[in-house]
């Protein structure tokens, strides 16, 4: 490496390629070498779950060739937010059920006037945990696929069948485009900003506040510390909520050049021309979260002015747990963690 490339590296600031997501009471991080999953449980210890990942410099084709990564980057990530959101749920019904067994077997043995017994493990062969795993596997998709579903129907379907609905700009497709993409942008703000009323959506905000707040104090090259990230930003520029809004965007621009005008034509092009806006907008994301401009500040701006409500300020244990996430995921080499 030259050492002009060297100064203009040492003065840029360090992006990382963590990223994670807020969990049930927890949050799941994404490294190069190593995906984490940490947990508060309801007796206020930590569970922390890591495995391996393959998105370093040993990464297939796919995850490197510009517009297929986008695709594939999305996929994964639905099918790993979904998987570790609902084992994270589990955790907190399988401590309270083992609570419960243990309460119930203490208050039988003062009856019977015999020392009490912790509850048992879960017991099965491997046979039994294969099965189950099949099941959960199954469970997961199906609510995979109602997920997408219900995504389609909403930002899909529902903003072309309402402007379906206006004449003046029905055969008008550049302005019908526009507007489409308004109604989108109305639905989804209108419904982040409902389900944030509910309370356990408020606490997943916070965790969600708590993992950037993190990955920044990370990018900052400060020490992992509750207190270093408590002052950092909870807004990044290369969230979900911001890869989302620029899909959006994009959507608006690609469906300009799309010549039919009969509503039902419009959804079938959307949803054959989605892998090709997920992967323009994965691509923008990337240019939005290494470099710092006037057209990437533009690009980034909805979505970290949309950050506000779907962020919150986390309070100092899921800060903790925001920590004990990342920490495992951040690589020996830090080329290799380099965005």
């Amino acid at each position: 490496m030259s050492s002009k490339n060297q100064d203009s590296q040492c003065c840029e600031k360090f992006k990382s390629k963590i990223g994670g997501q807020a969990l049930v009471e927890g949050i799941m991080m994404l490294g190069p070498n190593t995906g984490a999953m940490a947990c508060r449980l309801p007796d206020g210890t930590i569970d922390l779950e890591t495995w391996e990942e393959n998105n370093g410099k040993n990464a297939p084709w796919y995850k490197k060739t510009p517009l297929v990564r986008g695709c594939t980057s999305f996929v994964t990530s639905l099918v790993k937010g979904y998987k570790y959101m609902m084992k994270s749920a589990d955790k907190q019904l399988a401590y309270e059920e083992k609570m419960e067994k243990e309460k119930e077997a203490k208050e039988k043995a003062e009856q019977e006037g015999a020392p009490a017994e912790k509850a048992p493990e879960p017991a099965g062969d491997g046979k039994d945990k294969e099965k189950e795993g099949s099941g959960y596997d199954v469970f997961m998709y199906i609510g995979i696929i109602v997920g997408v579903a219900m995504a389609i129907g909403l930002f899909v379907f529902l903003p072309k069948w309402i402007v379906g609905f206006i004449p003046g700009i029905k055969k008008r497709r550049i302005i019908r485009s526009v507007v489409e993409g308004v109604v989108k942008i109305a639905i989804f703000v209108g419904y982040m900003a409902l389900v944030s009323l509910m309370k356990d959506i408020r606490r997943q905000y916070m965790y969600h506040g708590a993992e950037h707040k993190t990955i920044a104090c990370h990018e900052a090259e400060l020490p992992l510390t509750v207190e270093n990230v408590r002052r950092q930003t909870r807004f990044h520029k290369r969230c979900g909520t911001s890869f989302i809004f620029i899909v959006l965007l994009v959507s608006i621009f690609v469906m300009c050049f799309v010549p039919f005008t009969v509503t039902w034509q419009r959804i079938l092009a959307s949803l054959v021309l989605l892998p090709l806006v997920v992967g323009i907008s994965y691509e923008c994301i990337r240019l939005a979260g290494n470099k710092d401009n006037l057209f990437t500040r533009i690009l980034s701006a909805p979505g970290l002015a949309m950050q506000r409500i779907t962020t919150k300020e986390p309070d100092d244990s899921m800060i903790e747990i925001a920590i004990a996430a990342l920490t495992p995921c951040i690589p020996k080499d830090k080329e290799e963690d380099r965005w």
